[in-house]
C-alpha cells in the first residue's frame, strides 16, 4: 500500500519557474515537497537559455573578427569548438549536474525527489522514485503546482526513429562537430543553432515546413535574417518537408516531400517541442490527458487546489513566462495581493546575429483583432550608430499602432543589441504610453535605440 504523506504543497516539475516558486514557498515556512524526474532547474540551464547563449557568444565573437578587416586591420582567426564545449560543460551545466539546485531547495527547507509526480486526486500527488524506491502518495493542503514543461518534438519522418539526430538536448553537450548538418525547423532554436555551427565550419542547410524562417516573427525580420544567413553560406529551404531519413556509414540523406535528396553527416530536430503532459494523471482532476494545454485563470489556477505555469499554459514557451507566472502563483498561495497575470507586451528574443526581438502583437496580429493599424518603420543601418558601427549592423525598428488609441500595441527590432532595444519599447506597449508621449522624448545620440525616433516619425 502507497504510504501517504501530509505537507503543504507539492510542485512538480523543476524548470526555472517552479524551482522559484519551491524555494519562495518552502522559505515562507510551507511544507514543500518538488519533485522533478530529470534535472532540478529544466530544461533552460543545461540544454537551453543558458547553455546556447554561451555557444552564441562565442559564434559572435568568430563573426566579430571577420569583420575586422573593414573596420580596423588584418585579424587571423582559427575557430575551435573545445573551449565552447568546455564553457558549456564547466561553467552552463556542471557536467549536467543539478546537485547546486538540489542544495538549494533543500537550504530553503523544500524535500527535493527525483521523480516522476503524477496526480491521483485533488490535492494530491504519487511520486515514483527515479532510484527504484516505493512510490509515495502526498496529500498538500494548500495544493498542487504543475510546471511540467515540454520535450523536443520529433516530426513523423519515416526512418528517422533509431538513427542519431539531434535535438537541442544532444546539440548543446557536442564536443566534436560534424563536416554538414541539417536543421530541420526554422525556428528560435534552429535559427540559432544553424548560425553558431555554421560559423564553426559546419556546412548547414535549414528545412523550414513554412515559407519562412522565424513565422511567428514580422516577416521583415525574416527577409533579413534570411539575407544574413545566405551571406554565411547557409543554406535556408523553406516551404518544404522531410519525408524519409536513412542513415548509413555515419552519414544522413533525407528524402523532401518536393523530392530533393539533402545528405549531411548529422541532422538537428528543432521542429517544435511537446507538452509533457500525457502521463499526469490530469484526468484524476477533470482535466483532458490529450490537451496541448491547460487553461488557466489570471491567478494561474487550474482548479480546486491546482496551480499551474510555464510552457503548458499556452503563453508562450519561454523562461521569462514561466518565471513571471511563479510570482503570480506564489503570491495567491500565499495569499499576498499583486496584479493578475497580463500578455499585451509578452516580449521575445531570438540570439541570432542579428538578433530579432519582438514585443505585443505582430502588424498582422493587430489586423486580424480588428484594429485599425498605422505602421512606422526604419532600417537600423540607416541610423547613426549603424553608420558608426559599419559591418553588421544591419536590421530594423518597427513600430505598430493602435491608430484610434493612440498607444503602440506592437514592436519588433532587428539588429544588434535588439533584445536590450525591445525593453524600451515593451515599456511602451504594457503601460499604453501615448505616442505623443514618446514623441516628446529626448533620445541619446548617438544609439541603436534612437532609431525609435525614427519609426515613430514615419507612424505619421
Amino acid at each position: 500500500m502507497t504510504d501517504v504523506q501530509q505537507v503543504d504543497l507539492v510542485v512538480v516539475g523543476l524548470g526555472p519557474g517552479g524551482e522559484t516558486l519551491a524555494n519562495a514557498t518552502a522559505s515562507a515556512g510551507l511544507r514543500v515537497v518538488a519533485v522533478d524526474s530529470r534535472l532540478v532547474g529544466g530544461e533552460c540551464p543545461y540544454f537551453g537559455c543558458v547553455p546556447t547563449k554561451m555557444m552564441v557568444r562565442a559564434s559572435d565573437v568568430v563573426a566579430e573578427a571577420g569583420r575586422a578587416v573593414a573596420l580596423a586591420g588584418e585579424v587571423t582567426m582559427h575557430p575551435r569548438w573545445a573551449p565552447v564545449a568546455e564553457r558549456v560543460a564547466v561553467q552552463a551545466t556542471d557536467h549536467w549536474d543539478d546537485r547546486v539546485a538540489v542544495e538549494r531547495l533543500e537550504r530553503a527547507g523544500a524535500t527535493v525527489v527525483h521523480g516522476v509526480g503524477r496526480l491521483a486526486g485533488v490535492r494530491r500527488v504519487t511520486v515514483t522514485p527515479t532510484d527504484g524506491s516505493e512510490p509515495v502518495t502526498f496529500e498538500a493542503a494548500k495544493g498542487v503546482v504543475l510546471n511540467p514543461g515540454t520535450r523536443p518534438a520529433t516530426p513523423p519522418i519515416d526512418g528517422l526513429a533509431g538513427t542519431p539526430y539531434w535535438t537541442n538536448r544532444e546539440a548543446v553537450q557536442v564536443t566534436e562537430l560534424p563536416g554538414s548538418l541539417v536543421v530541420i525547423g526554422g525556428g528560435p532554436i534552429g535559427c540559432e543553432l544553424a548560425q553558431v555551427f555554421a560559423r564553426f565550419g559546419v556546412q548547414v542547410t535549414v528545412v523550414q515546413h513554412g515559407d519562412r524562417l522565424l513565422p511567428a516573427n514580422e516577416p521583415e525580420a525574416a527577409a533579413i535574417l534570411t539575407e544574413v544567413f545566405a551571406a554565411e553560406d547557409i543554406r535556408v529551404v523553406t516551404g518544404d518537408d522531410p519525408v524519409a531519413a536513412t542513415y548509413a556509414e555515419g552519414r544522413f540523406t533525407l528524402t523532401l516531400e518536393s523530392g530533393e535528396e539533402v545528405s549531411a553527416d548529422q541532422v538537428l530536430i528543432a521542429a517544435g517541442r511537446t507538452p509533457n503532459l500525457d502521463d499526469l494523471g490530469l484526468e484524476t482532476v477533470g482535466l483532458d490527458p490529450s490537451a496541448r494545454t491547460i487553461p488557466v485563470d489570471e491567478r494561474m489556477r487550474a482548479g480546486d487546489g491546482l496551480w499551474v505555469i510555464g510552457d503548458v499554459t499556452g503563453h508562450g514557451a519561454f523562461t521569462h513566462v514561466s518565471m513571471y507566472q511563479n510570482a503570480i502563483a506564489r503570491r495567491d498561495i500565499l495569499g499576498e495581493a499583486g496584479p493578475p497575470a497580463a500578455y499585451h507586451a509578452l516580449p521575445h528574443v531570438t540570439f541570432t546575429d542579428p538578433e530579432v526581438a519582438g514585443v505585443g502583437m505582430s502588424e498582422a496580429q493587430a489586423r486580424a483583432a480588428g484594429i485599425e493599424v498605422r505602421i512606422g518603420s526604419t532600417p537600423l543601418e540607416a541610423s547613426t550608430r549603424g553608420f558608426t558601427h559599419g559591418a553588421g549592423s544591419q536590421g530594423l525598428v518597427k513600430l505598430v499602432e493602435d491608430a484610434q488609441r493612440g498607444v503602440l500595441v506592437g514592436a519588433t527590432v532587428v539588429g544588434p543589441y535588439g533584445g536590450e532595444i525591445i525593453g524600451f519599447l515593451a515599456v511602451a506597449v504594457h503601460a499604453a504610453v501615448p505616442v505623443e508621449t514618446l514623441r516628446s522624448m529626448i533620445f541619446a545620440y548617438p544609439t541603436f535605440h534612437r532609431a525609435i525616433e525614427s519609426a515613430l516619425a514615419d507612424l505619421s
